[in-house]
C-alpha cells in the first residue's frame, strides 16, 4: 500500500537526507525542506549560486527527491510523472508569489537516490528535469 500524501517511509527519509548532503556538497544552499502549502509539497528548495556567473542571476531549484532501495525496480526519476510535475509547479508558483524571489531564476530538478542494502548510495541529479 502506498504511503499517504506527505508521509515517507524510512527509505524515503534516508533518501532525502542523502540528497540534501549531496546538494550541499555540490554548492547549493538548502532554503527549505518538505515545503508545504495549499498548492502541494516540494521536497527541497535550494539556491544555486553557481548560476550567477553563467546566467547573471542565482537560481532557485525546486527539487523532487525519489528514492528506491534497489536498481532492480523502475528508475526513481520515472515516478515524476505529468501529475507530479504539475503539483510541484503549482507549489513552486505559490513559493515564488509568497517569498522574496525577485531577481532569481528558477528551475525544477530531480534527485534520484538508490540505496542498495549494505552499499554506497547511487545519486543522479538532473537539473532542469522539466
Amino acid at each position: 500500500m502506498p504511503w499517504p500524501f506527505g508521509r515517507r517511509g524510512p527509505v524515503g527519509r534516508r533518501g532525502e537526507r542523502v540528497a540534501r548532503r549531496f546538494l550541499r556538497k555540490a554548492g547549493l544552499r538548502i532554503l527549505a525542506e518538505n515545503f508545504r502549502c495549499p498548492a502541494g509539497e516540494i521536497d527541497l528548495i535550494a539556491l544555486d549560486r553557481a548560476t550567477r556567473q553563467a546566467d547573471g542571476a542565482e537560481t532557485i531549484a525546486f527539487v523532487e527527491v525519489k528514492t528506491r532501495s534497489s536498481a532492480d525496480q523502475t528508475r526513481p526519476e520515472a515516478a515524476v510523472d505529468a501529475d507530479k510535475r504539475a503539483r510541484i509547479q503549482s507549489a513552486a508558483a505559490y513559493y515564488l508569489r509568497h517569498y522574496p524571489t525577485e531577481g532569481y531564476r528558477h528551475r525544477y530538478d530531480v534527485v534520484a537516490v538508490i540505496l542498495p542494502e549494505g552499499g554506497k548510495p547511487q545519486i543522479t541529479h538532473t537539473r532542469n528535469a522539466f
